[in-house]
């Protein structure tokens, strides 16, 4: 029955949009995205060095035998930082909007995957699933001091080491 199924046609390309509120402050929030050493407790394992404006850096998920290089586009101290997956050109920015009295708003939004309807629709789908990890790993480890390990755990099997 698959083989008979048509292919997805899209209208326009997917925006991924992940939201997370951390009880946090911007400043602290922004720092543990920016800062590999806070980073590397909840999402990659190894970094080539902090987020800064212009700079090309290189994350590692070593469980997985994995990594890509970014560049980072845009910097912007406890606001935002965007920048362009070097592997497939797509482009992720993150927001941060402090919310008196809550905490920070933190906006993860990735866009620009190409391919045929069915493998967009699937990138799409995996970064939503993705960042979405990551922004509950970012909130258990600055909000509670808990590391999720949920990036390691999600595929279990697929880890080289």
């Amino acid at each position: 029955m698959e083989g008979n199924l048509p292919m997805l046609k899209l209208s326009r390309a997917p925006v991924v949009k992940a939201e997370m509120l951390i009880r946090k402050p911007a400043e602290d929030v922004f720092e543990a995205f920016a800062n590999p050493d806070v980073t590397t407790q909840f999402w990659f394992t190894k970094s080539s060095g902090r987020l800064e404006a212009g700079k090309r850096v290189r994350w590692d998920w070593e469980m997985y035998g994995v990594g890509d290089e970014l560049v980072v586009t845009a910097f912007e101290p406890n606001r935002r930082i965007a920048a362009r997956w070097a592997s497939d050109g797509t482009t992720v920015e993150w927001t941060f909007e402090e919310r008196e009295g809550q905490g920070t708003l933190v906006t993860i939004a990735n866009e620009g995957f190409s391919g045929t309807g069915d493998e967009v629709a699937a990138q799409a789908i995996d970064a939503m699933g993705g960042y979405t990890m990551v922004l509950c790993g970012a909130k258990a480890l600055l909000e509670h001091g808990v590391r999720l390990n949920a990036v390691a755990d999600k595929a279990p099997d697929a880890n080289v080491g």
